[in-house]
C-alpha cells in the first residue's frame, strides 16, 4: 500500500513536534496541573495541555485536580467560584468518515467507504484555571459544585 507511509510519517511527525500531555504535576514544565492554597479552604488549581489534548479534557484534568486537593485536604465537594478558559476549541485529531453509492449503466452500481484522519497542529496550546472552596457536609443544588469522590471515579472511567 502507498498511502500508509505517508500517513506514518505525518502521525510521527505530529508526536515528534509536541510533548505528549499527561496528568502529572507541572513541576516548572509546560503541561500539567498545579495549584496554589489561597487561604485554608481556598484554592487555585491550573492545568496546562498542549495541542494534544482538547479544551474539554484539559477542564476535565482541572476538575480531576480540585477533587484531589479536595480530598487531600479533609473535603468532601468543592465549589467552583471562578474559572478561566485560555486556548481554542479545536480538538488535535478528528476522524471523518465519508459513504457514496453510484448507479451506472446495466444495472451496475458500486459503493464507496472513506476514513480520513485529520491532525491539527494548530490547535493550540490551553490553559484551564479553576478558584474552588473546599467544603463537607450537605452539597448545594448547584451546578458549580462538584462531589469529590464522583468527580475521581468519573475520571477512572476515562
Amino acid at each position: 500500500m502507498r498511502v500508509l507511509p505517508p500517513i506514518l510519517a505525518s502521525a510521527a511527525l505530529v508526536a515528534c513536534a509536541n510533548t505528549p500531555t499527561t496528568y502529572t504535576p507541572a513541576n516548572g514544565r509546560d503541561r500539567g496541573y498545579s495549584e496554589q492554597q489561597i487561604e485554608s479552604d481556598r484554592f487555585r488549581i491550573h492545568f496546562d495541555a498542549g495541542s494534544d489534548m482538547s479544551l474539554r479534557d484539559a477542564e476535565d484534568m482541572a476538575l480531576r485536580r480540585a477533587a484531589e486537593v479536595t480530598l487531600l485536604n479533609d473535603g468532601e465537594w468543592f465549589l467552583v467560584v471562578s474559572s478561566s478558559r485560555d486556548g481554542n476549541e479545536r480538538d488535535p485529531v478528528r476522524v471523518r468518515t465519508g459513504v457514496s453509492h453510484r448507479f451506472g449503466s446495466g444495472g451496475r452500481s458500486g459503493t464507496s467507504v472513506g476514513l480520513g484522519v485529520h491532525f491539527d497542529g494548530d490547535a493550540g496550546e490551553k490553559r484551564v484555571s479553576l478558584e474552588i472552596l473546599i467544603r463537607t457536609g450537605e452539597m448545594p443544588q448547584d451546578r458549580n459544585a462538584y462531589n469529590a469522590i464522583d468527580v475521581l471515579n468519573y475520571a477512572e472511567i476515562d
